[in-house]
């Protein structure tokens, strides 16, 4: 995942910082409790493609 690109996404739901799970290719928004997924490189920052984080990765 580029820094720079990192540095300027944000979570759509809430504008929070976003951060980069390297080993799942997410990227987590902990305040929203949520995870996009990286495909071939590209974020998808769509709610209905996220998923739930469970209490554990919180």
């Amino acid at each position: 995942m580029d820094k720079n690109l990192l540095e300027i996404l944000a979570c759509p739901i809430c504008k929070g910082e976003l951060l980069f799970d390297a080993a799942n290719q997410e990227l987590i928004c902990r305040f929203d409790r949520i995870a996009y997924p990286i495909l071939d490189d590209i974020p998808v920052m769509l709610e209905s493609r996220a998923r739930r984080l469970s209490s554990e990765e919180a």
